[in-house]
């Protein structure tokens, strides 16, 4: 059992290794051989850039984020999908970002502040209960002491009680 936990990521290694090392030449060398082709050839291969004003395939810049303006203009560069060009994705994905962020932060607020506020409310509730409840106590603190006053009246003990002494 132990040599199988040694012996599959090992393998997984040597196999992933060996694809790298088999992938062919340089991308720049596949990027320009494809320049006699269409949009859809070129963009098979996730290095290339196409060009559809020269109508050429270049090695997509990684050094530079964006393509330099030198070799293709941002409205007329293909990366990833033909019918969409570079200037319409950087605008879409940073458009879908900011509602992303937008909504994430949106969505931080109101748990914050829900909680907030639900905690008060419930603080509030239990005022009010301890508030109720202090009043019934007290209503039937005078109840007991008009009872035992008209026991009192009623035996004629009026008087002083002798065991206040001890209260």
């Amino acid at each position: 059992m132990m040599d199988l936990r040694i012996l599959l990521p090992a393998l997984f290694l040597v196999l992933g290794s060996g694809t790298v090392f088999a992938q062919s030449p340089a991308p720049g060398q596949v990027c320009e051989s494809k320049n006699g082709t269409g949009c859809e050839e070129c963009l098979r291969n996730v290095t290339c850039l196409w060009c559809s004003t020269t109508k050429s395939c270049v090695t997509y810049p990684v050094k530079t984020i964006l393509p330099p303006h030198s070799l293709c203009p941002l409205n007329n560069a293909r990366w990833g999908l033909c019918w969409m060009n570079f200037q319409t994705l950087i605008i879409t994905l940073a458009v879908v970002g900011g509602v992303i962020i937008i909504a994430f932060l949106v969505c931080l607020f109101c748990c914050c502040k829900c909680e907030n506020f639900g905690s008060k409310r419930a603080e509030a509730k239990m005022q009010r209960q301890a508030d109720k409840t202090k009043t019934k106590q007290e209503e039937r603190k005078v109840e007991m002491k008009q009872r035992h006053e008209e026991i009192r009246k009623k035996y004629g003990l009026r008087g002083q009680n002798p065991y206040s002494k001890f209260a």
